[in-house]
């Protein structure tokens, strides 16, 4: 399955822990993704207003401290929100509505292998769905 240059193989990976965003952000581009690292929510933000991914893989502890920025990165149609932590003992809580558009809560590096499978189904379903593919107007688009 071809991934490689794709416009909807956008990944934006939101944290402060930059040795693992960089092994993260090795490991999604050996695939063909296009990935985009940020430290903070609002820089995550910034940058998805010009160009919206299809996954934000966003630091927990973010998330908790400031939950509405999280739910402000603009998602390509069809895209999904996935929070990590590093250990069980970074695991805030965090805000129902952040709780409710999250697919999936990770612990990394651990899980690895299970964000790579998480970004193909994405992936998938975009293009399957014709999502990723839309070209819909900007005074149009829902926000």
């Amino acid at each position: 399955m071809e991934r490689t240059g794709s416009s909807d193989a956008r990944v934006f990976l939101v944290g402060e822990d930059g040795a693992l965003l960089e092994g993260l952000a090795q490991s999604f581009a050996a695939l063909g993704y296009q990935t985009q690292v940020a430290t903070t929510l609002s820089e995550a933000r910034d940058a998805s207003a010009a160009a919206a991914p299809m996954l934000a893989v966003i630091d927990r502890q973010l998330a908790a401290d400031a939950g509405a920025d999280a739910l402000a990165i603009r998602l390509a149609p069809g895209g999904a929100l996935v929070l990590y932590h590093t250990t069980a003992a970074a695991r805030p809580t965090i805000a129902t509505a952040v709780q409710r558009a999250v697919m999936a809560d990770l612990t990394l590096p651990l899980e690895r292998a299970r964000l790579i499978a998480l970004a193909h189904h994405v992936q998938d379903r975009l293009r399957v769905t014709g999502r990723g593919k839309r070209n819909t107007p900007p005074e149009q688009e829902a926000f």
